[in-house]
């Protein structure tokens, strides 16, 4: 996204009265986790600079985001959420800490029990290297399942790398040290290789989401596009003061889906243009996110697919009934999600790449950048 696109969406949002909290001069988002071959890259990109004013911290908050999808004010489950991430993020646990206390939410920390770190043996020590983007990439996750759910338990398992395989034993970790549900927000293109490691994505009695990428419509990202998966799409999200909802939301152009080359159709997806499987299933907010992290010298805004599928874990974590809800269940109950029908994830041909299909075109019912749509409280899950 270039300041020429910031300062036209900007001026479009102004037209129609929407309040979004990006300015127009901000700088451009730059990516976390550059791409390399034979790799998984983390889903996040963020705006430098972009810190804190005198009414709080740029971009939305967990309040935003609790208003914005009717979360109940209710206490809920201490559901265990894992991340499954590459590298260690050193001040990971202050981060979350400085979130949680900007946002009112309860302190979860290693000495409550809330929060745990290990590597991907499961164990506290030694951790692996640090790395930048992929601990920018944790601050985000672990943000975004504290919005969605404060009361629940954190488990971050920190793989060697980001291959195929240390972040598939990352995921089997986190199930066997009691997560009940797994967010991944990194992907690659699907391909043989990687599938190679699909069954460490499919665990009984846990739910599995993942990050549907951030290159709008493309070839399906692994692990997202498993069948075992809940695959999560991005949407942009403005105040809307003159809608029902106070919300306006559409597909947000880097959101990422895609038809499998490789993964039959499920018998629960009954879209018809593509014959195989088609990401995404959900979606939630991916644009302008509030997080705090230290190396980018405090309080930035990070956007991404990666915001939003700990988001949903940490709703479904959230709803009680994480280990028992599925890709099949989010088709079900279809009709418990705020259908998003405008925007398209093509930046540079506006719905052209996929002909105005609904592969890359949001409209009424289910289409592959958003799914089945955005959560509407906790219904869906």
């Amino acid at each position: 996204m270039n300041k020429r696109w910031l300062v036209m969406l900007a001026a479009a949002v102004a037209a129609i009265g929407l309040v979004t909290p990006a300015a127009s001069a901000a700088p451009a988002p730059r990516a976390a986790c550059p791409e390399q071959p034979g790799l998984l890259h983390c889903l996040t990109t963020y705006t430098p600079g972009a810190a804190r004013s005198a009414g709080g911290p740029a971009g939305w908050g967990a309040d935003d985001l609790a208003a914005a999808y009717r979360l109940p004010a209710s206490a809920e489950p201490d559901t265990v959420v894992g991340i499954s991430i590459a590298f260690d993020a050193p001040d990971l646990e202050a981060d979350l800490a400085a979130y949680r206390a900007q946002y009112g939410l309860p302190p979860c920390t290693t000495a409550n029990g809330c929060f745990r770190k290990v590597n991907q043996q499961g164990a506290a020590t030694p951790l692996p290297a640090n790395n930048f983007g992929w601990a920018m990439e944790s601050t985000l996750d672990v943000s975004m399942v504290s919005a969605a759910c404060p009361s629940c338990r954190i488990l971050v398992v920190e793989g060697n790398s980001p291959g195929f395989a240390d972040l598939a034993e990352t995921a089997d970790t986190a199930v066997r040290l009691g997560a009940k549900v797994v967010s991944n927000s990194y992907g690659a293109r699907e391909n043989g290789a990687a599938l190679a490691y699909a069954s460490h994505y499919q665990h009984p009695g846990v739910t599995v989401v993942a990050s549907s990428g951030d290159r709008g419509f493309t070839a399906a990202s692994y692990p997202a596009v498993l069948a075992s998966t809940i695959a999560v799409g991005g949407t942009s999200l403005a105040r809307d003061p003159d809608s029902a909802r106070g919300w306006a939301e559409w597909a947000w152009p880097y959101g990422g889906s895609g038809c499998s080359a490789y993964i039959a159709k499920p018998k629960w997806q009954q879209d018809t243009h593509c014959g195989k499987r088609t990401v995404a299933d959900v979606s939630a907010a991916a644009e302008d996110i509030a997080i705090h992290y230290t190396d980018a010298d405090g309080w930035t805004r990070a956007s991404g697919t990666s915001a939003s599928a700990p988001f949903i874990a940490g709703l479904i974590g959230r709803s009680g009934h994480a280990g028992a809800i599925g890709p099949a269940d989010v088709y079900a109950k279809a009709a418990s999600f705020t259908d998003i029908t405008t925007g398209h994830n093509d930046p540079a041909g506006a719905g052209k790449k996929c002909g105005g299909d609904y592969l890359c075109v949001a409209g009424p019912g289910y289409d592959a950048p958003t799914g089945v749509g955005v959560p509407d409280g906790l219904a869906g899950f």
